[in-house]
C-alpha cells in the first residue's frame, strides 16, 4: 500500500500550527470531518482513541516525525492525512524534536494488516534526512504528494 494511494491534495496540510500533540490532533480530525472524509458523529470517538493512543505511548517517533494513528470500529476505509507543521509540534518523541511532519492514520480494526504495512511504509519513506527536508521544505499539497509519489517510485 503507497501513501500516495491514501493521501489527497485537501487532506495534505501544509503550514500547519498547533501547540501541542493534543490540539494537534483536534484540529487534525475536526479538518477531516469539515472535508467530509470523516461524519460528524465520528469525529469524538476518533479524538477520543487517538489521544487513548498517544496516552498510552507517544507517537512522536524523532526525526521530527510523528504517527498518530487509530484502529476503529465504523470506518470503511483507511483515512489518512498529513500536516506539515514549519515551527514543530511538541509530541514527546524521545529525541525531544518537535514533529515537523505529522501522518494521520486511522484504520478499520478489521484490517490489521493494512495497518501494519501503512506504518511500515510511512516510516521507511521518511527515513532519510533528504525526503523528510524536501516534506519540510514543500508548500503546497501538490508539491507534498509530488515529493511522495517520487520517493515511492524510487523505492519499487
Amino acid at each position: 500500500m503507497k501513501l500516495s494511494d491514501l493521501l489527497k491534495e485537501d487532506v495534505i496540510f501544509t503550514d500547519f500550527q498547533a501547540r501541542d500533540q493534543w490540539h494537534a490532533l483536534e484540529d487534525l480530525v475536526r479538518s477531516l470531518v469539515t472535508l467530509g472524509r470523516l461524519r460528524p458523529d465520528q469525529e469524538k470517538g476518533i479524538r477520543d482513541a487517538l489521544i487513548a493512543r498517544e496516552k498510552v505511548s507517544t507517537t512522536g517517533l524523532g526525526m521530527g516525525i510523528a504517527i498518530p494513528h487509530a484502529m476503529l470500529d465504523g470506518l470503511d476505509d483507511v483515512i489518512a492525512g498529513l500536516a506539515i507543521a514549519p515551527d514543530g509540534v511538541p509530541f514527546d518523541a524521545a529525541d525531544g524534536q518537535a514533529a515537523r511532519i505529522i501522518f494521520l492514520l486511522l484504520v478499520p480494526r478489521k484490517t490489521v494488516q493494512i495497518h501494519i504495512r501503512a506504518l511500515f511504509g510511512i516510516t521507511r519513506l521518511v527515513h532519510s534526512d533528504e525526503m523528510r527536508r524536501a516534506l519540510r521544505h514543500a508548500r503546497i499539497p501538490r508539491e507534498v504528494l509530488d515529493i511522495i509519489r517520487e520517493e515511492e517510485a524510487v523505492g519499487t
